[in-house]
């Protein structure tokens, strides 16, 4: 049995990325509202709208990992690579993620999370 089930993985990696995309989307909701647009309404209300549906995924994902005695901590990084551990049932499992691929995957999210909100 593999130390972290393939059905737990992409609950691991929301506990990387949903903090990610709700800190971007907090700095660029202060933008627009700072900012010199003439009409700031729409903009916020995509964030917003963006913003609760990170929120409720965040939630539930940390109630699976709750419920499933799993843990995410981040370890070590440097310029290239951030290391994180997943914890599982008493093991560590020690994961190396390039800072780039975190970069586009949490662009990505970006991407989706909007296309939600305009719906």
């Amino acid at each position: 049995m593999p130390l972290i089930p393939a059905k737990a993985l992409p609950h691991f990696e929301n506990m990387i990325y949903l903090p990610m995309v709700i800190i971007i989307l907090q700095r660029d909701r202060e933008l627009v509202e700072k900012g010199p647009f003439k009409l700031k309404g729409p903009y916020i209300r995509l964030i917003d709208g963006a913003m609760k549906q990170v929120q409720s995924e965040l939630q539930e994902t940390k109630a699976y990992l709750r419920r499933h005695d799993m843990k995410v901590l981040r370890n070590k990084g440097d310029e290239l690579f951030t290391e994180y551990i997943f914890m599982n049932g008493g093991y560590e499992d020690y994961r190396r993620y390039l800072n780039v691929r975190l970069r586009n995957r949490t662009e990505e999210l970006l991407s989706a999370y909007f296309a939600m909100a305009k719906t």
